[in-house]
């Protein structure tokens, strides 16, 4: 049965429904490959698993891991029956041929197939594998590099500090046979980290902040896709959510022209008080986008208005930035980072 709008997670694992267990699966990832496997999934799916992730509130560490779990275990068993493994060799070799030949020619596949030293870092994309591996000792990263394929341990390589590059080519250089007991302690550490890491990112609580992060970073048309699709059920969840995804410093990311634009639409006395709290860069930007007369009666209101609400300088930069969207919904402005390349206005 689904679950209520706010309704307490299950302690229970088994009592999840399965777009609950998306949802959580979700978002242990990062927000880009989040919004790249929304992609992939049906409109209507889409609207549900983001509202679900909306609505997600804290996620208890066991009922994460039993869904992790959950979701490892069906992943390889998929995978093997779809690849046929070890096990599905044996059977059909016992079948097929005679006991002793069928043994003999399992050992030599057991031996081509066996394990590799570090086989849980092979599939990782080298910018993550050096975010994981980069404050090692140089020994262990040397170690590493040598049971990597050339092209991904060089990548490796040149990710990492000057010193430290030459620390580990060195090691590389210097090494021959290493004891098998060694890798595999230093390969069973490095696996139980990872392990972790992948834990501890799975805490994060879910909600509409989650919900913004992904959409932020996916192409305008699919993130207007889901958003029509929610507006129709949870118009307030939709304003939640596009409160979030865009906010006043990201001002920075819209072009020359379209600051201009938005200038046209903003008064004045607004903008010297949103511009209060603003980053030296903003500021920057939106005087270098005005004739120097006008940026000057800019600053001149800010030095002279003394002390004001906080409260009132955020609601300044809201109805800005309400201004801003309301422009790049209209295809006036672009706001750069926004998943769609070669756009034109």
């Amino acid at each position: 049965m689904p679950r209520k709008p706010g309704e307490k997670l299950p302690t229970d694992p088994d009592k999840l429904d399965g777009l609950t267990k998306a949802a959580i699966l979700l978002l242990g990832l990062d927000a880009n490959t989040a919004g790249e496997v929304l992609k992939k999934l049906p409109t209507e799916s889409v609207e549900q698993v983001t509202r679900e992730l909306a609505s997600l509130g804290r996620v208890p560490p066991e009922v994460r891991d039993a869904v992790v779990e959950e979701f490892y275990n069906i992943s390889m068993a998929t995978q093997h029956m779809n690849e046929g493994g070890l096990d599905y060799a044996k059977v059909l070799l016992k079948q097929s041929l005679d006991p002793k030949l069928a043994e003999k020619i399992l050992g030599q596949i057991h031996t081509q197939v066996r394990k590799a030293p570090f086989s849980f870092l092979q599939r990782a994309e080298s910018e993550n594998l050096l975010t994981f591996i980069q404050e090692e000792h140089p020994q262990t990263i040397a170690l590493i590099m040598c049971h990597l394929p050339h092209h991904k341990a060089s990548e490796i390589v040149s990710g990492l500090p000057m010193q430290k590059q030459v620390e580990v080519i060195k090691r590389i250089a210097d090494m021959e046979q290493t004891n098998p007991e060694v890798i595999r302690e230093v390969e069973k550490g490095l696996e139980s980290r990872l392990s972790n890491m992948i834990m501890q990112s799975m805490e994060r609580a879910g909600g509409v902040q989650s919900v913004a992060e992904i959409l932020n970073l996916i192409d305008r048309a699919t993130e207007k896709q889901i958003m029509e699709g929610l507006e129709s059920e949870d118009p307030e969840l939709v304003e939640q959510i596009r409160r979030l995804m865009f906010v006043f410093e990201d001002i920075l990311m819209v072009d020359e022209k379209g600051i201009q634009t938005v200038l046209k639409e903003v008064d004045n006395d607004e903008l010297a008080l949103a511009l209060k709290t603003a980053s030296e860069d903003l500021k920057q930007k939106i005087f270098s986008n005005m004739s120097e007369r006008a940026s000057q009666l800019i600053k001149e209101d800010m030095e002279f208005m003394g002390p004001v609400r906080v409260s009132d300088v955020e609601a300044a930069q809201q109805r800005i930035v309400d201004v801003v969207r309301r422009l790049e919904d209209a295809g006036e402005i672009v706001i750069q980072g926004r998943g769609e390349e070669g756009l034109v206005v």
